[in-house]
């Protein structure tokens, strides 16, 4: 007895065999075919169970998460010449302290940047237990607001190596988690092959200040 492979059973689940080869493996299976209905069964309860996993939709905080645990590696890196020239608008930094206010004390750092068409928000929030910091962002264009700015590859480097890397979501949104070193980049991938490379404040955390206070106790 001819038996039929898994992939014609598949098709045959998804409704897509034509009639007449349709018709001639419902009576092979009228016929007891036990392996055949054993594979037919698989795949009828397989393109059931994809259909109901489509339907689920994903919360975007859950898939941002997840990409940056498991970064998306892309084929094709930023070519070199393509950087598009950055002009620094704002620096929190350099933000005057309020009237009344000798000094301020902030913790993370916020910067935005204007870049071709499109304006870079940063903002970086350091780990003050660890050297660990996340930082977080968004891309938009400032010619064309409503422009989705999703599926931009976003990285962190040190040098040629890729420290840390994400997607952005449709509203050109990311976020990532990193260990502070000196000299890291933020590099952005736009959708024209163009990119946008800005480098990332090393913020200090209280750490060394712990370690202090705990060599002054045992003195």
């Amino acid at each position: 007895m001819t038996h039929y492979a898994m992939e014609r059973w598949v098709d045959f689940s998804r409704n897509l065999t034509a009639g007449d080869e349709r018709q001639r493996m419902l009576e092979h299976l009228a016929a007891g075919c036990e392996e055949c209905s054993r594979l037919s069964e698989l795949t009828d309860r397989l393109i059931s169970t994809c259909g109901s996993i489509s339907v689920c939709e994903v919360p975007e905080k859950a898939v941002r998460l997840a990409r940056a645990i498991f970064p998306v590696h892309h084929e094709n890196r930023p070519k070199r010449g393509s950087r598009l020239p950055v002009e620094l608008l704002f620096d929190s930094f350099l933000a005057p302290v309020p009237v009344g206010l000798r000094a301020t004390w902030q913790v993370g750092w916020q910067g935005l940047y204007r870049s071709g068409e499109c304006s870079l928000d940063v903002r970086i929030e350091p780990d003050l237990k660890s050297s660990k910091a996340t930082v977080i962002g968004q891309v938009a264009s400032h010619v064309a607001p409503t422009e989705e700015m999703g599926n931009l590859q976003v990285s962190l480097r040190s040098g040629r190596r890729v420290v840390a890397e994400t997607v952005s979501n449709r509203f050109g949104e990311f976020q990532m988690e990193y260990e502070q070193e000196p000299q890291l980049k933020l590099v952005v991938q736009l959708q024209d092959a163009h990119t946008i490379q800005v480098p990332l404040r090393k913020l200090s955390s209280d750490k060394p200040a712990a370690k202090s206070r705990a060599s002054l106790k045992k003195r």
